[in-house]
């Protein structure tokens, strides 16, 4: 018998009721449009490695078996193509797994975690269900500062979350500034690397994080097969760190947390460098494209070295972003909204295929006009 005060039904921690809900990149255009064009989740337009497909027709015959609970020939074929020790590779159920795993294996009640602000939404996430409390460092024209970040971190600050790229602004620092970033910051706090575009980026100033994770106790990089490597269905992430981390994060994961098809089509992701090399050529080549077309039409996009860009819209409720995503949602382009990042009147859009990334600045054209 419910006694007085006594809540009906089981109830929430609290605060999981105030992390709001991820919402992803839609998918559908209204109804009647036969044609749609997806680039509002900055998947890989080329699609999945025809290695990697192979290499899942050829596990599905033996679905009745558990996984490699340790993913070691992923955490091999990783560690053989950047030149990195397995024992220090974890693999996951996508990088934002990892992101979860950090966050509850670091972070407590009272404890605080720093990202940036128009960092990854995961990050504040992440940092709320583990009891602690968020907090934003402003950034400087849509880029990380590190000054601004080193400026709100306290002693309970316990973990720094630094998207570099970053999404959705595609803007990055040079690895100088993640240096000085790390070197100010008091050693019992875990800086993480999340470098889920490092394969796009095509700046002699950057690195993904390799060698400071090397170097440190308390430092880590995430990266993703989600975007490069076309296997965000997939779902697999892995993370490089320190020995002591990663005993500590082994400790917290699910025993089979990367399914044996992911693991199987990572694999064969990995040895595809061609797949990879085609990717970057494709990128390099429309994101340029898009930057200069969408400019010439008096839009600004803020400089991008991942594989989107971030395309502002005029203040007139008639050309906003919301009114752009509408025009181009009825005509089969699917591109984000990026409200929730701090960006009201902007929309991001992956770089698509040539098809997609012609039509989009078509459309836009006449949106423009009317």
């Amino acid at each position: 018998m419910t006694k007085a005060n006594e809540p009906s039904r089981p109830q929430p921690k609290p605060g999981v009721m105030d992390i709001a809900a991820y919402i992803p990149g839609k998918s559908a255009a209204p109804a009647g449009v036969t044609k749609v064009y997806k680039l509002s989740s900055n998947e890989n337009p080329l699609g999945a490695s025809p290695a990697a497909i192979e290499a899942v027709r050829e596990v599905a015959g033996k679905l009745e078996f558990y996984p490699d609970g340790s993913a070691s020939k992923l955490r091999q074929a990783i560690a053989e193509a950047h030149g990195l020790n397995p024992a220090n590779i974890v693999c996951s159920n996508g990088s934002d797994e990892i992101i979860g795993l950090l966050a509850q294996t670091y972070l407590q009640p009272g404890d605080e975690g720093v990202y940036t602000e128009h960092g990854f939404l995961v990050y504040q996430n992440y940092i709320k269900a583990a009891g602690a409390v968020p907090v934003v460092a402003k950034e400087t024209e849509e880029r990380a500062d590190v000054d601004a970040i080193l400026a709100v971190v306290t002693p309970k600050t316990k973990v720094v979350f630094l998207a570099n790229p970053n999404n959705p602004t595609g803007t990055y620092i040079p690895f100088e500034e993640v240096r000085r970033l790390h070197a100010a910051l008091p050693k019992n706090v875990l800086l993480v690397l999340d470098a889920a575009y490092a394969e796009y980026v095509r700046r002699n100033d950057y690195e993904a994080g390799v060698e400071l994770v090397a170097g440190a106790q308390n430092v880590v990089m995430t990266r993703t097969f989600s975007k490069i490597h076309g296997l965000g269905g997939a779902r697999i992430g892995w993370v490089y760190a320190p020995t002591h981390i990663i005993e500590a994060m082994e400790r917290m994961r699910g025993p089979f947390n990367v399914n044996a098809v992911a693991i199987a089509a990572g694999v064969a992701a990995m040895g595809d460098r061609a797949h990879v090399e085609r990717t970057v050529a494709h990128n390099e080549k429309w994101l340029g494209w898009l930057s200069e077309e969408l400019s010439g039409l008096g839009l600004r996009v803020t400089p991008s070295v991942g594989n989107f860009v971030l395309i502002h819209f005029p203040d007139d409720a008639r050309h906003s972003a919301a009114a752009a995503d509408d025009y181009l949602s009825a005509r089969g382009y699917i591109l984000r909204r990026v409200a929730g990042y701090g960006f009201p009147n902007a929309l991001r859009m992956t770089v698509g295929t040539e098809d997609a990334n012609r039509g989009v600045v078509a459309a836009l054209t006449e949106f423009l006009k009317s």
